[in-house]
């Protein structure tokens, strides 16, 4: 009796070992995931207001007639979403820092994103700052 109350036992805390290790690389996965979210990510401050940066950001979009699917605004944040001729998604953040300059973080695709693209999108929205 003693002895398959004891492989019972050891069998439970094998089981709860394996899955706490499942959930630990599940973890690192997802970290992986969100750390090339991050990277793929081209950002740049500028020294101009918000208000400013948001209009020349909707500028610039819409000269690459790209069509602005999705606007949300919220205190300090507008965020713009569009897509690319390819397909891919467009998203751009634009942040309020200080009342005189603002952080603009553009991403064109999903995991691997487009530098190019991206650049070519800040480019057009220095033009119109």
């Amino acid at each position: 009796m003693f002895k398959k109350a004891a492989t019972f036992i050891l069998s439970v805390f094998l089981l709860l070992n394996i899955c706490g290790c499942f959930l630990l690389v599940a973890g690192a996965v997802g970290g992986v995931g969100t750390a090339a979210w991050l990277s793929g990510k081209l950002t740049q401050q500028f020294n101009a207001p918000y208000d400013r940066t948001v209009k020349a950001s909707e500028s610039a979009l819409k000269s690459l007639n790209f069509e602005i699917v999705k606007v949300a605004k919220e205190t300090n944040v507008t965020t713009f979403r569009s897509h690319y001729a390819d397909g891919k998604e467009i998203w751009i953040d634009v942040r309020k820092v200080t009342d005189t300059s603002t952080k603009v973080e553009i991403r064109v695709g999903g995991v691997s994103a487009d530098k190019e693209a991206c650049t070519k999108i800040l480019d057009r929205i220095k033009i119109y700052l």
